[in-house]
């Protein structure tokens, strides 16, 4: 069993947003998405994958479709396959909980990767 501690698994960038893979089987991801103040996650989209976004810590805005509104901690939203989605950090810390599935980047266990149909820019965090 692979239990983890959210907090111990947190890493931060000056440079952007971090994303730490948590885990990923066939079927769903979890990452633990860390942003700096002012940091954000483009927007973008993903064909077959529905994403969950779980403010654990902090508040910015959330993108899904046209839509814009304020996020905080203890606040969980989707977005659908196909639409488009970011995020954009607010004036501290931000912690989000994503989980991803079905997950089209299995890699035997290894990871996400970033070939597989998504529409996204080339600084795209997923």
């Amino acid at each position: 069993m692979d239990i983890k501690t959210i907090a111990d698994q947190a890493v931060y960038s000056d440079e952007k947003m971090k994303k730490v893979a948590l885990f990923s089987t066939e079927r769903v991801a979890s990452d633990l998405y860390c942003l700096e103040p002012g940091q954000k996650q483009k927007v973008h989209a993903h064909g077959g994958e529905d994403k969950i976004y779980c403010v654990l810590d902090g508040a910015g805005t959330v993108v899904i479709g046209d839509e814009e509104k304020a996020i905080s901690a203890g606040q969980i939203v989707i977005a659908p396959a196909g639409v488009p989605h970011g995020l954009v950090n607010g004036e501290s810390r931000m912690q989000v909980l994503v989980f991803m599935a079905p997950n089209a980047h299995f890699e035997g266990g290894h990871g996400h990767g970033h070939d597989h149909g998504h529409k996204h820019g080339p600084d795209c965090n997923h």
